[in-house]
């Protein structure tokens, strides 16, 4: 089972073009949870996404392919919290990120969507569209 410690590693072996940007934030405090001194794993995809975006700009599908055939693995070998931060955080990041931008969109991402990561993001949509009062994998739109 993936636990939240082993998404990053997996993640940067899927985008090693992410290195630069993981090495200036991997140690830094304002990353950690000030109490437990553990990594607050939804502002690394505040970083994540973006770059995710990114790769689409500049076509790099073959990171992009690697990128979410993690992220399926996250939906389907993680652990609850994992599978949550695979949904709201990673997903959900990079549908933001493409409001943020007028080159990229987020349909673009959808031929990269394995099975259980397409109907967490149709899940995605229906709640952002308000046909749906909350997140909820989808079979359909």
């Amino acid at each position: 089972m993936i636990g939240s410690d082993d998404v990053m590693p997996m993640l940067l072996e899927a985008a090693p073009s992410f290195s630069a940007q993981w090495s200036e934030i991997e140690d830094d405090p304002v990353f950690l949870d000030a109490e437990t001194g553990t990594r607050l794993h939804y502002i690394d995809v505040a970083w994540f996404a973006p770059h995710v975006v990114g790769l689409q700009r500049s076509g790099a599908t073959s990171e992009l392919t690697r990128v979410f055939a993690v992220i399926e693995l996250l939906h389907t070998d993680g652990d609850k919290y994992v599978k949550e931060l695979a949904t709201i955080g990673y997903l959900e990041g990079i549908q933001t990120a493409c409001s943020h931008t007028t080159d990229v969109r987020q349909e673009e991402f959808e031929l990269y969507l394995g099975p259980d990561s397409r109907r967490c993001w149709r899940g995605l949509n229906a709640f952002s569209s308000g046909k749906a009062p909350r997140v909820q994998a989808r079979d359909e739109d």
